[in-house]
């Protein structure tokens, strides 16, 4: 049986650094501007994972889907049950954003494990969106 990211059982155990890099391997990741135009142009879905004492402190992104990381795959897979309304397809670019930009890209990968193949993750997260003076507003905001 393999695990989470296609590491065969008889391969030697990874450390997260390792595991990240792998994870990073399989895809191109996006830089804050980009994903910004990306989502101005409704050409990507961005989903921001971040716990709520962070989106409470730092503020949110405008346009953004908020789902907390724990109920990402069910919200975001076009086929299940608890689907949010924003997950049209397989086909849709789905740019995740954490704190930093590492927790992020694991949740990337096990997006695309679902299909969504287009998923990818925000270089920096949060902070390099914030740093790069891109739109950000009160952090005070639901979940979905």
């Amino acid at each position: 049986m393999d695990d989470v990211v296609g590491r065969g059982v008889d391969e030697r155990p990874v450390g997260i650094d390792e595991l990240l890099e792998r994870v990073r391997a399989g895809y191109e990741r996006i830089e804050p501007r980009e994903a910004y135009e990306a989502a101005q142009e409704s050409d990507a879905l961005l989903v921001d994972i971040r716990y709520a004492a962070l989106r409470e402190r730092d503020g949110l992104i405008p346009g953004a889907l908020v789902v907390e990381r724990n109920e990402l795959e069910w919200r975001l897979d076009p086929q299940g049950s608890h689907r949010a309304s924003e997950a049209t397809g397989h086909d849709l670019r789905v740019v995740v954003i954490c704190n930093e930009g590492y927790a992020s890209s694991l949740a990337a990968e096990s997006l695309r494990r679902l299909g969504l193949s287009r998923a990818t993750d925000l270089v920096g997260g949060f902070q390099a969106w914030w740093a790069a003076g891109l739109p950000v507003t009160s952090g005070v905001g639901t979940d979905v």
